[in-house]
């Protein structure tokens, strides 16, 4: 079966690894994930991933005795997604999948510092490579964060992994009445304010003409036949 992209980014959020769990990691899902991408990755496609750390740590607390500034809460969020690329890391190992972690914030013990150069080759050895540690600086989402490194590595698109089959005009879970999108323009999504990603990741994909492919990651086989050019979920372009 021959591929349609031979470098591609998954976007994978921090709340997708929770799997029934309200806090955390859920090792099921993580091991799911790692045979999905194993699929993509016995096809000869160069596989990277981003992960948020939503599960993990979200947002500065706010209260009348406590008050977190944006930038500490970001940074800690920042630690939480490198909680999740080893984990993610592990799993894929387990699977027989070479997996390397590289960091934007330096802690050489664990993962390798984020260079545009090594993370390409790791890619034409077939290694998988999960970026962790967003963009290194606060205020900006791990959204943001995949449309860069989707332009940095020359990624031909970014799978946006979801809970829900693509892009509805509200929550599908509490309107029954959304409306799902198969196709949509970056403008689109920016004008009506979908809450795809961010807009900032939306302008930059549609600044290096990358179609972003928003899809429920949770149902088996979606991800290779995507990879293998089949229409699931909702595709962005220009």
């Amino acid at each position: 079966m021959k591929p349609k992209y031979s470098r591609v980014l998954f976007k994978l959020s921090g709340e997708a690894l929770l799997g029934k769990q309200s806090h955390g990691i859920d090792t099921a899902v993580c091991a799911l994930l790692a045979q999905e991408i194993k699929e993509v990755v016995s096809l000869g496609v160069g596989t990277s991933l981003v992960v948020g750390g939503g599960n993990i740590f979200r947002g500065a607390p706010r209260s009348k005795e406590f008050e977190m500034e944006r930038t500490v809460a970001d940074y800690m969020g920042m630690l939480a997604t490198v909680l999740n690329g080893l984990a993610l890391q592990n799993a894929l190992e387990n699977n027989g999948v070479p997996a390397r972690v590289m960091t934007e914030i330096h802690m050489d013990q664990i993962a390798e510092p984020y260079i545009r150069r090594r993370a390409i080759r790791h890619l034409e050895k077939k290694r998988v490579v999960i970026f962790v540690g967003g963009t290194g600086n606060p205020y900006f989402t791990t959204d943001t964060a995949a449309a860069l490194k989707a332009a940095e590595i020359d990624a031909e698109i970014v799978l946006k992994g979801t809970k829900v089959d693509g892009v509805y005009s509200a929550d599908p879970v509490k309107d029954k009445s959304a409306k799902f999108y198969k196709d949509l323009t970056y403008m689109e999504v920016i004008k009506n304010n979908l809450k795809v990603m961010d807009l900032t990741a939306v302008t930059m994909c549609m600044e290096n003409n990358i179609p972003i492919n928003v899809f429920n990651f949770l149902e088996r086989g979606n991800l290779k036949k995507i990879v293998t050019g089949n229409r699931i979920g909702t595709l962005i372009t220009k």
